[in-house]
């Protein structure tokens, strides 16, 4: 087997690799591929899978040929509220298809018809957000009202059309009154049931095995790019990579807005929100002159829709591009590159995004996501559970509740008797749900009759209101509203485009009542928008459709605290992903999961793919590119003045562990070179050791010989933190002096969990040593971890989804370590293998980040004797066993004092310094 794009010559474990990769795509379905960072994991991944795909696509050469460049638009979706106006009826000219057939010809990429596919991706495009669109357009229609020679919108614009529903009969009977050719409103299954037809089987087979790779973070997915364009494979593809708004935005006045949330409502209220643009005509008549209007995009870098075919002609020149060269093209010619990659998804053989893009069903249905017979490669896939069903969580505030419960009630104030029956029984519906939720979260009742002394002891005691856990079905029966049709409520408010009407009345009336337009000039509240709000009610109303043991309800009522009263909120917590799993698993012709360190894989097979039997389940792992003198692991268990090193909770707080650990760094910073990676449990416990070591005089110690550098909480200033610190590091052979001080390297302080453990490489000098301080498990009195602890000791047993017997109640304290850690002792095996799992899996990322090429060698330095120590004398299996294996096949599990850490450490680097030499 030859894998002709590798631009090396490969390393037997990367042959290894990639035959098995392409095996697995030959069977098909579900794969777990394991190789560790710094082995060319992402290159391997590129080679095989695309070989594996030329060799596929040459095999069905005939019938790709054969298929016919003409497509009906039947299958076309309805339309979606954030699509430009000119791109439903874009059709791109006969020079933009030559300029793409000139490329993707050596590897057999360019056998599919271009031309259909564009015609198809500029109309399917967004499809189902411009449904409140197209309803605001009818209603404008219907009730502007002339003026002056002008236009002028009365209330009537915010009047929703007449509704019926069906009482009895199918779910989703309720049918929305409407003038012929009006756009209507398809589900998911009917466009479903579209796409069964003749020609939605045609289209899939023309788009059959197309790749979708996804990764966690925006460097990532840049890392994979660069690793492609190394490969004979750059140019000779479609690949297009995609992004959320915040990161293509080049509208400033949008990028002020800062957060992703506000950039996406401002970036769809401007879709909306068209500009009238008057143009004088002929005057036909003696009545005067006509006034014609022209709609056109509210955004500026939509306007002009042949900018966008610009932008894809450019693209389509320069090969595989990041997000970076994407908005790089975008502001260079002056037309959205966000818009611009989506429309280019359907012709794409390989598409490059994130894990919430694929793994939500609503970014996949809004991005026109087609999965049909794909290859799904989910890298960093070590907590892909986890990550998959908290995209499925919902949450609102009790200040979220309050703000759509006001908008309501005044929108039926005023037009109650214009709605009709449906509307308002609907409409009243909701009412009754807001205040029922409101109701549940008020605890005012509770502090009302005690004084101000009174109220301040409660807010000091974390016990006095209690976090409550609840299922679906006890929610709703303690509400009393376990008779309401949610799943018919739903429709309603997607048919009805009720919350677009809702909230732009309240707009309206806030704008006239207080001389400002609310969202015009980026003020929003903590929690966004009037919009976001209701958004959040939505997606509430939504998982309370889930089944009873799919998720569970949090309750987190109002309580008083010294600065007043602070408000609660409702959070659904998914628990299952096997149900959200199986419909990628059910689309696509194979699912690959790759990372550095994914066992043990029963649990993730139990939690995401259960169905499968475990003899189906194609698993590899392969060991290491370097050699074992290029890595030294050592269990750390004592400190140079001879402490025992215990970060357990209960002990790292105390001043003679964090002494202790800097005496440790003190000794390091002398001998070894260059950078020194020094990983903390949370910012928290960071920020307190970082304190107490100013004040103690170690800091300045440790500065006489290196730099210091601390991850910042911020994501958008770790680029900036990390070019300083490799700066330092490059710029030891210039033997450049700060202060007068010439140091010897750099230490960076960071945290597991954080940007800096998830995907950014310290190859070489950037990281010789990497220190893990103690076991960072997760903190227990994590009431939504607990419930999953819960659900994960359940699964397995006869009556699966049943949680365990647990001993303690079902109302228990967010914060209270005690409860939590009786849970965890309650737990049999599978729930505290979970929570034991999650610890390491944080440590294997973290300390992986260190050895990245065959020639790079670093120590690994685990501190805190319960690595060292015997599992026997703990209720914990022992954390070494959880450790890849080629980190704990050379791992220094003992040593009797501190000395011999030193001199292990000291001939490590001796003979890897002489060696670097040679």
């Amino acid at each position: 087997m030859e894998f002709r794009g590798f631009p090396y010559k490969p390393y037997s474990i990367q042959i290894d690799f990639m035959k098995a990769l392409y095996h697995s795509l030959n069977q098909g379905g579900v794969s777990i591929l394991e190789s560790p960072t710094g082995t060319g994991k992402t290159l391997s991944i590129i080679c095989s899978a695309l070989q594996w795909v030329y060799d596929r696509r040459q095999q069905d050469k005939s019938k790709v040929q054969v298929q016919s460049p003409h497509h009906s638009t039947d299958d076309a979706h309805s339309g979606s509220d954030d699509e430009p106006d000119w791109l439903r009826n874009f059709v791109p000219n006969k020079d933009n298809l030559t300029q793409e057939k000139k490329i993707n010809k050596k590897f057999g990429f360019g056998g599919c018809d271009r031309r259909r596919n564009r015609k198809e991706s500029c109309k399917d495009l967004f499809s189902r957000d411009l449904e409140e669109e197209d309803c605001n357009k009818r209603g404008e229609n219907k009730c502007s009202r002339k003026k002056n020679d002008g236009v002028e919108l009365s209330d009537d614009e915010f009047l929703l059309d007449e509704y019926e529903s069906e009482e009895e009969g199918a779910l989703g009977g309720g049918k929305s009154k409407r003038k012929a050719g009006g756009v209507s409103i398809s589900s998911s299954s009917d466009e479903e049931g579209e796409k069964d037809g003749p020609d939605g089987e045609e289209e899939e087979e023309e788009k059959a095995f197309k790749i979708y790779f996804c990764s966690r973070t925006h460097s990532q997915l840049s890392q994979f790019i660069k690793e492609l364009r190394k490969t004979l494979f750059s140019n000779e593809i479609n690949v297009v990579c995609l992004g959320s708004r915040k990161n293509f935005c080049i509208n400033e006045e949008v990028l002020k807005l800062g957060s992703s949330v506000r950039v996406n409502e401002r970036c769809l209220e401007l879709q909306k929100n068209k500009k009238n643009e008057v143009s004088k005509i002929k005057n036909f008549s003696a009545e005067g002159r006509i006034r014609r209007t022209k709609a056109s995009s509210g955004c500026p870098m939509l306007r002009k829709h042949k900018l966008q075919k610009e932008f894809r002609n450019e693209t389509s020149q320069h090969g595989a591009l990041d997000i970076e060269d994407l908005v790089r093209i975008g502001r260079s010619i002056g037309t959205c590159p966000y818009y611009g990659s989506r429309s280019m998804v359907p012709a794409a053989d390989l598409v490059v995004l994130p894990y919430q893009s694929l793994l939500s069903k609503s970014s996949r249905e809004s991005l026109g996501l087609n999965l049909k017979n794909s290859i799904i490669v989910i890298d960093e896939a070590h907590n892909l559970a986890d990550s998959l069903i908290s995209m499925y969580d919902a949450k609102i505030t009790s200040s979220q509740l309050e703000s759509v419960h006001s908008h309501i009630e005044k929108y039926f104030t005023r037009f109650r008797n214009l709605l009709g029956p449906g509307n308002r029984r609907y409409i009243q519906t909701l009412m009754v749900l807001t205040r029922a939720f409101l109701q549940t979260l008020d605890n005012k009742k509770d502090l009302s009759n005690v004084n101000n002394y009174q109220a301040e002891e409660i807010a000091a005691d974390k016990k006095a209101v209690c976090d409550t856990s609840i299922a679906i079905n006890d929610f709703l029966f303690s509400l009393n509203i376990d008779n309401i049709n949610l799943v018919k409520l739903l429709q309603y408010i997607k048919e009805s485009n009720l919350v677009h009407k809702v909230s732009g009345y309240g707009e309206k009336v806030a704008s006239l009542q207080e001389g400002l337009a609310l969202n015009r000039n980026g003020e929003f509240g903590e929690e966004g928008s009037t919009l976001s709000s209701f958004r959040a009610l939505v997606d509430m109303l939504m998982s309370l459709t889930n089944n009873d043991g799919d998720g569970r309800m949090i309750i987190s009522k109002m309580r008083s605290t010294c600065s007043g009263l602070q408000g609660g909120f409702l959070k659904y917590v998914m628990l299952t992903g096997e149900k959200i799993f199986s419909e990628i698993v059910d689309e696509a012709h194979a699912v690959i999961l790759a990372g550095g360190t994914l066992q043990p894989i029963e649990e993730t097979r139990e939690r995401l793919f259960p169905w499968l039997p475990p003899n189906q389940l194609h698993f590899f792992s392969c060991s290491h590119i370097v050699p074992p003198e290029s890595i030294l692991p050592i269990a750390v268990s004592r400190g140079p003045s001879g402490q025992s090193f215990d970060f357990s909770y209960s002990s790292r707080s105390s001043l003679v562990m964090i002494e202790e650990l800097g005496l440790l760094l003190c000794n390091l910073v002398a001998f070894v070179p260059e950078g020194i990676v020094v990983f903390f449990s949370s910012f928290e416990y960071e920020g307190q050791v970082y304190d107490s070591w100013k004040k103690s005089g170690i800091l300045e110690r440790i500065m006489r010989k290196k730099r210091i550098f601390r991850e910042p909480r911020s994501n958008s200033d770790v680029e900036l933190i990390l070019k300083e610190y490799k700066e330092t590091i490059d710029g030891l052979s210039s033997g450049t002096k700060e202060d007068g001080v010439r140091h010897n390297g750099a230490v960076l302080l960071a945290v597991v969990g954080g940007k800096i453990s998830e995907g950014i490489n310290f190859s070489d000098g950037m990281g010789r040593c990497i220190v893990m301080v103690g076991l960072p498990y997760p903190s227990p009195s994590d009431m939504e971890l607990m419930e999953r602890v819960k659900y994960i000791e359940s699964l397995g047993e006869p009556n699966c989804g049943k949680r365990p017997e647990i001993s303690v109640g079902e109302h228990y304290y967010n914060g209270d370590v005690q409860t939590a850690f009786s849970i965890l002792r309650s737990c049999r095996r599978r729930g505290k293998e979970y929570y034991e799992n999650l610890c390491m899996k944080a440590v294997n990322q973290s300390i992986g980040r260190a050895i990245r090429h065959i020639n790079d060698y670093a120590a690994i330095l685990l501190v805190d004797m319960r690595y060292a120590s015997d599992s026997s004398k703990t209720s914990f299996s022992h954390p070494t066993n959880k450790l890849p294996l080629w980190i704990k096949d050379r791992l220094v599990s003992a040593t009797n004092n501190y000395g011999e850490v030193h001199r292990l450490l000291h001939q490590f680097f001796k003979y890897n310094k002489k060696r670097e030499c040679q």
